[in-house]
């Protein structure tokens, strides 16, 4: 058998994280197993879904690298079919009219509340003659569902779960003016697109009920479901924007890689023994549903930094490179020139080492792109320029003029020889340099920085520190 996997959200906004994960999980399954994993639309509620949705879904999908096979599938083009299946389901007898109205329906639930009874369709129109159906109600369909027994699931995470039939009424397929509700289209399309598993969160478990019914009573395979935990906010309350509950775009806004965000969606839920750097070679590789727990993951966004960090420090400079540059340039309110892309690359290695996310590593790297001295960060940093401080800069502006060899070493024994020359310690020559050339009192090596901005860049910036 070919494993065949979905993800199939709804285009009523952006992609969120939960979302992201069932699409990981199906992603990875497919993949490890050697199948496929596709990507459907289910875009039936058509108040409500938007191309802007659509476009926000699929361009989420692709920045987190989770290639569908195929092309994207769209539910509501296919709304004749779902029809069809629901009109076969009633020539075979296994659906039927309905012709309460929507005030019977009212009428209906309200003595059912008065009473403290679920609230279900009673299934008066189940057995009677369509003959008896009043004048000019437009009917709709609704599955025969079996009334006794129970409907047993053997889901590969949450294990054997099962419910009464008789909680269970008679769900509508067909809508009075002919479109398929979503249960009834859900289950057509996985059956016509030949899936074989079904990942998705176990808030849909009380669905997997009613639309095994529909699939038993057409005689389809049924699907293996798995039903993973939802994820909490760090505090264990339902996740919210305020513990992270944004759209994947934002993530990517806020300077996330890919790669990290994949990996920290991937821990949420999955393990591996105790590994937690899990490259995407080795998900695919390490991926089964019996490592999926059953209990609600907790987002975290520190530790989705602190792993992000991680992927930074290991991504190659050139991948870097075009990421940062645009944040560099919004910093400044100019594109940076060849000079300025020329010192970035050089000294990004450096700063990634002390960044977080790409913002934080756009931010770090303005300096190299200024004109002249960069702003000066904050107090502690304009602590460092005193009058004694700016006097010593200015004459290290001088010393630097008889240094040939404008690399970290040199320029090291050269700041070295000079501190020896006033009588300080090399940190207070060093501390003062430090905040001149970058603004600030956290960098990276402040040779490697006077390297990389060159003799003519570092003496402007120590001049116009000391004037």
């Amino acid at each position: 058998m070919t494993v065949v996997t979905r993800f199939a959200p709804s285009p009523t906004g952006f992609l969120h994280i939960g979302g992201a994960r069932t699409a990981l999980f199906n992603w990875l399954y497919a993949r490890h197993h050697g199948g496929k994993y596709l990507l459907r639309i289910e875009d039936t509620d058509r108040a409500r879904s938007t191309p802007a949705a659509v476009e926000a879904i699929i361009d989420g999908l692709s920045w987190l690298g989770l290639d569908w096979d195929g092309d994207v599938i769209y539910q509501f083009p296919r709304a004749e079919r779902h029809a069809e299946v629901a009109r076969q389901m009633l020539a075979e007898g296994k659906a039927y009219y309905c012709y309460a109205s929507p005030q019977e329906l009212d009428e209906m639930r309200q003595a059912q509340k008065r009473a403290g009874v679920p609230m279900r369709y009673d299934g008066r129109w189940r057995d009677r003659d369509p003959k008896d159906a009043p004048p000019g109600v437009a009917p709709v369909i609704r599955l025969k569902a079996p009334q006794n027994g129970q409907t047993v699931i053997q889901d590969a995470v949450q294990g054997e779960v099962k419910v009464e039939n008789a909680q269970l009424d008679d769900m509508i397929l067909l809508r009075a003016d002919g479109t398929p509700t979503y249960m009834h289209a859900v289950v057509v399309d996985d059956h016509d697109m030949g899936i074989t598993h079904v990942i998705r969160g176990d808030d849909h478990l009380n669905n997997a009920f009613r639309q095994l019914q529909i699939i038993k009573a057409m005689g389809w395979p049924e699907p293996v479901y798995a039903h993973i935990p939802l994820i909490h906010g760090s505090d264990g309350a339902k996740l919210s924007k305020r513990h992270g509950a944004l759209g994947v775009d934002a993530y990517r806004d806020m300077g996330f890689l890919p790669e990290a965000l994949r990996n920290y969606l991937l821990r949420l839920g999955w393990g591996h023994g105790d590994d937690e750097i899990i490259s995407t070679k080795q998900a695919i590789e390490w991926f089964d549903l019996p490592g999926v727990g059953r209990s609600a993951s907790r987002f975290d966004t520190v530790k989705l930094t602190n792993l992000n960090a991680h992927y930074l420090r290991e991504a190659p400079d050139a991948e870097l490179l075009p990421l940062v540059l645009p944040r560099v340039e919004a910093k400044l309110g100019r594109a940076v020139d060849q000079v300025g892309v020329a010192r970035i690359a050089r000294g990004l290695g450096g700063v990634k080492q002390r960044s977080r996310t790409v913002t934080e590593l756009g931010d770090n790297l303005v300096f190299y792109a200024s004109d002249g001295a960069p702003p000066i960060a904050d107090d502690k940093a304009r602590a460092q320029l005193t009058p004694d401080s700016k006097a010593l800069l200015a004459r290290l502006a001088a010393a630097f003029d008889g240094v040939t060899d404008w690399s970290e070493k040199p320029l090291e024994e050269a700041v070295r020889r000079f501190a020896e020359a006033e009588n300080v310690k090399l940190g207070q020559v060093a501390q003062p340099l430090r905040v001149a050339l970058t603004g600030s009192t956290a960098s990276p090596g402040i040779f490697e920085v006077v390297a990389i901005l060159g003799p003519v860049e570092t003496k402007k910036r120590l001049l116009a520190a000391g004037g």
